[in-house]
């Protein structure tokens, strides 16, 4: 792997700790009354979504079990449609797809 696969594969892998961090004491209703949450998780996803764009095709090739094109999709819904962002999508990303994508970057980190 590419030194600059790796960093980038670390960048998704720590905002998606972070987010999980931040569910798991955490309820939906609580992403309905918390702007700050609702901006955390966000931008978590941005953050994920942009450094999944860097990772070369080469080892997006490799990584088959990784949604990199959804996982992208998802960071430009959130950039250009931030006016109209679905919290009920946001969080069950944060809930049910980021365990299984921090398993995968892990696969792939070590």
């Amino acid at each position: 792997m590419n030194p600059e696969d790796g960093v980038r594969l670390r960048h998704m892998l720590d905002a998606s700790l972070e987010i999980q961090q931040y569910v798991q004491s955490a309820t939906r209703g609580d992403l309905d009354r918390d702007p700050k949450l609702v901006h955390s998780l966000v931008h978590l996803l941005e953050i994920i979504g942009e450094a999944a764009s860097q990772v070369s095709g080469e080892l997006r090739e490799k990584a088959a079990n990784v949604p990199w094109s959804i996982i992208i999709g998802m960071r430009n819904r959130l950039i250009h449609a931030y006016f109209d962002i679905n919290l009920s999508v946001v969080w069950s990303t944060s809930t049910k797809d980021i365990p299984s994508l921090i398993t995968e970057l892990q696969k792939l980190i070590d």
